[in-house]
C-alpha cells in the first residue's frame, strides 16, 4: 500500500528553475496531467477510475507531488495566496505527495491529485465548480539517496531531512524561487521537519532527490 500523502508547502518552479531530466515524453506528460484531472472529477462524480498503468514506463515506481492551482478568473480564487507559473493568475489550492516510490507513477499521480483536492487539511475540499478551474503541476521524484551537506546543489536537489521521527521535505525549485543558498536550504528543510535549524549539522539524516517538474501553463506538458 502507498504511504500516506505528505502535504507540501512549496509553489511551482519559476520559469527556468525546474530540474527537467526529460525522462517523460510530451505525450506521457499530457497523459499524466489528464489523469490527475480525471482522478479529481471521478471522485466528485463517485465513479471508479481504472489505475492500471497503460505502459511499462508509467508502471515504474516513483514518488510524486501534485500541486493544484485555482485560476484567478475563478470566483473563489484568493489573491492573497498567489502562486504558480503566472503568479498573477493562479492560487495554491492543494499540494500532496508521496516521497517514496511505493507505487507506479501512474497510480501515484491519480492518488496524490485526489488527495490534494480533498485531503490537504490546509484547504477545504475542492468543489465541482472549482474542478473546472484547476491547473495542475506534477513533480516526479527520483528515489531519495543519502548525501553529504556539502554535496547539495541548489536548483538540482530536493531535500529530505529526518531525525527523531520527524521529517521535512522541500522540492528542488523552492530554494531557487526564494533565493536561498545551500546553508539556508538545509536550515529551512530542518525547520519544515520541526527540528532546530542546525539539526543538519547535529546528526540529522540528509537525503537528496531530483524532480522532473511539468504542468499546465508552464509550457512543459506538451499540450
Amino acid at each position: 500500500m502507498p504511504m500516506s500523502p505528505l502535504p507540501h508547502n512549496s509553489s511551482p518552479a519559476a520559469a527556468g528553475s525546474e530540474v527537467d531530466q526529460g525522462e517523460f515524453s510530451c505525450e506521457e506528460r499530457t497523459l499524466l496531467l489528464r489523469l490527475a484531472h480525471d482522478s479529481i472529477s471521478s471522485a466528485l462524480e463517485q465513479r471508479q477510475l481504472p489505475l492500471e498503468a497503460p505502459t511499462p514506463h508509467l508502471a515504474e515506481p516513483r514518488g510524486v507531488f501534485t500541486s493544484l492551482y485555482l485560476r484567478h478568473d475563478s470566483p473563489k480564487a484568493l489573491p492573497g495566496n498567489s502562486r504558480g507559473p503566472d503568479r498573477q493568475r493562479a492560487t495554491l489550492r492543494g499540494c500532496v505527495g508521496y516521497v517514496l516510490p511505493t507505487c507506479s507513477v501512474y497510480r501515484a499521480v491519480a492518488e496524490t491529485a485526489r488527495a490534494a483536492a480533498f485531503d490537504d487539511n490546509r484547504f477545504s475540499p475542492v468543489t465541482r465548480e472549482e474542478a473546472d478551474q484547476l491547473e495542475i503541476e506534477l513533480s516526479v521524484l527520483s528515489p531519495p539517496q543519502s548525501i553529504q551537506a556539502e554535496e547539495v546543489e541548489v536548483g538540482r536537489h530536493g531535500l529530505l531531512i529526518s531525525q527523531h521521527g520527524r521529517r521535512g521535505l522541500l522540492l528542488p525549485q523552492v530554494p531557487v524561487e526564494r533565493g536561498w543558498d545551500r546553508k539556508t536550504f538545509l536550515e529551512q528543510t530542518c525547520r519544515k521537519a520541526g527540528l532546530s535549524l542546525d539539526a543538519w549539522q547535529k546528526g540529522a539524516t540528509i537525503e537528496a532527490f531530483t524532480a522532473e517538474v511539468f504542468g499546465e501553463g508552464s509550457g512543459k506538458s506538451g499540450s
